[in-house]
This record gives C-alpha cells, structure tokens and sequence, in this order.
C-alpha cells in the first residue's frame, strides 16, 4: 500500500498522461474526499465497523483506492478513473453522496484539504460494477503487473 499522497497525485498523473481516454465513457462529477474518521463517517477507530466500507472492503488508498458513490449512478464495483486522484473503486455508499457525485477515500483529513478539497471534473468509467466488491478484488486489481511499472516510476520521481 501506498501512503505517501504526493505519491499517489504523481502515480495518477502518470497513467493520465501515459494512457489513451478515447475510449472510454466520460461523466461529469463533483468529487469530495473523506475520511475513515469521525468527522466524515461518524465513527472512531474503537468502532467495530471503523474504516469499513458499505461492501465490507476496508477503506484503501492505493493504485486502486475506494471511494463512495450514489450506487443507483455508480454501482458496487464501478472502476473509475479520476483525474488528479488514480483509479477509484465503489466500495461506499454515503448519506450525503448523491447523484453524480463521488467521495474518495484520503486517509487524513489533511489530505483531503490540501489535495483535493471539492471539484467539478470529468471522469472515465473503466468498468460498470456488478453490485459486487471484495477484499480479494481489490488486492488483485491493485497487484496487476501491467501497472506496476507506474508505481515505481512514480516513486522514483518522489524520491523514495
């Protein structure tokens, strides 16, 4: 896992700039970020359920990171491409996450303030979710071969 976040902006831009968009659908959002902490969920790191998310994946931020979507736009499953922020993976759902609007997983509130804060972007769909998520999926999608490469390069740029 990848806890550096200027890491991750680094990783993000690299597939970006590194991958054709053409085809794939694009949908305008407004992007949030959030916490696994009270202030965004509600919960302490005491709860049973802290830092698990509505498909009962733990909150990740990785090559492939969770975030939270209105499930009836953006299904369980959804593999998205968000400029700025990498892949996102539904896994969440949030009271206050409607319509065409996603929150992504940051695992400070630091981060999310100094990184992202809220934007109106385009982002790619990468693949309609089946209602379905899992820890196993989620570890498979972020030990692909073929993208291990970005987070090296990446890391060599950071300097680590």
């Amino acid at each position: 896992m990848i806890t550096n976040e200027s890491i991750m902006i680094t990783m993000a831009k690299n597939i970006e700039h590194n991958t054709n968009w053409n085809n794939y659908k694009k949908v305008t959002v407004t992007a949030t970020g959030y916490t696994a902490g009270r202030e965004s969920t509600g919960k302490s790191p005491k709860d049973h359920s802290y830092g698990i998310t509505y498909s009962g994946v733990e909150v990740k931020r990785d090559l492939f990171s969770t975030i939270a979507a209105d499930l009836n736009v953006f299904p369980i499953g959804t593999v998205l491409f968000i400029p700025g922020y990498g892949y996102g993976v539904v896994a969440d759902k949030g009271a206050a996450v409607k319509g065409h609007h996603l929150d992504l997983y940051f695992q400070t509130v630091g981060d999310v303030f100094e990184h992202w804060g809220k934007k109106k972007l385009a982002v790619y769909i990468i693949k309609q979710g089946s209602g379905r998520f899992t820890e196993s999926d989620l570890k498979e999608l972020n030990e692909q071969n073929s993208l291990q490469v970005f987070r090296q390069q990446s890391k060599n740029q950071i300097g680590e």
